[in-house]
């Protein structure tokens, strides 16, 4: 049971470091020169990058965050097909009741990575994209319909912060209405309102009216010298 134990705990590890992989601030750095987190809102999220490099180095940004939300929970799936074709499931585990739950906690762990990466002294992005990922390898239905409500409201409203607090919001409503198992309905209510608490300055410029909209760029440190 040990070592079954020990061997959930670090893919729970291993989902917080995927998340922690600062995927934005790299590619800023390398094509600007530039630290990310102190242009525009300070995230290193994709966002972000769109405003302060353009379309390319923000969707590729995108991609690249959403698939290290689908590699952290691909690695639960993983363990649990590797351990039970060898027989390494204690006798007492019912994998069926377990995965779910060891499912949510990589997920929430690659989502606080995201946000609070090691790698930058625990600063980082605010987990819209890796949340996508994650959705998406947990429960394709629940991803696609998320999906779906970002991009009308992004079509819409043109404010990519907006898109996601309702993106974040309709999670958990997609999960009870596609009937996912509890520890999903759980996960979409915990990792909807950290999605939100983590935009809590774009709320205010939401309310204020100054919060920017798509196609608006920020300007980099070398552009205001």
């Amino acid at each position: 049971m040990a070592i079954w134990l020990t061997g959930c705990g670090a893919i729970v590890v291993i989902a917080y470091l995927l998340g922690s992989f600062p995927t934005g601030y790299i590619a800023v750095k390398q094509l600007k020169g530039i630290d990310i987190r102190e242009v525009g809102s300070g995230s290193t999220g994709a966002t972000n990058v769109l405003r302060t490099l353009g379309k390319g180095p923000g969707a590729f940004v995108l991609v690249l965050d959403a698939l290290k939300g689908v590699l952290a929970i691909a690695l639960v799936y993983w363990l649990f097909n590797f351990a039970s074709s060898q027989n390494f499931i204690p006798a007492t585990v019912d994998a069926q009741l377990w995965q779910p739950w060891v499912v949510i906690l990589a997920g929430l762990a690659a989502i606080l990575g995201h946000s609070k990466s090691i790698f930058l002294g625990f600063s980082g992005g605010k987990s819209v994209a890796i949340s996508l990922g994650i959705l998406l390898a947990m429960s394709w239905q629940v991803g696609l319909a998320t999906a779906g409500v970002f991009a009308v409201v992004v079509a819409i409203s043109r404010i990519v912060s907006l898109s996601s607090i309702v993106g974040a919001i309709a999670v958990s409503i997609f999960m009870v209405i596609l009937y996912q198992p509890l520890p999903y309905i759980l996960f979409g209510i915990a990792g909807g309102l950290y999605v939100i608490l983590r935009h809590r300055t774009n709320i205010e410029r939401l309310f204020a009216g100054t919060e920017p909209k798509i196609g608006q760029k920020v300007e980099t440190p070398e552009q205001t010298v």
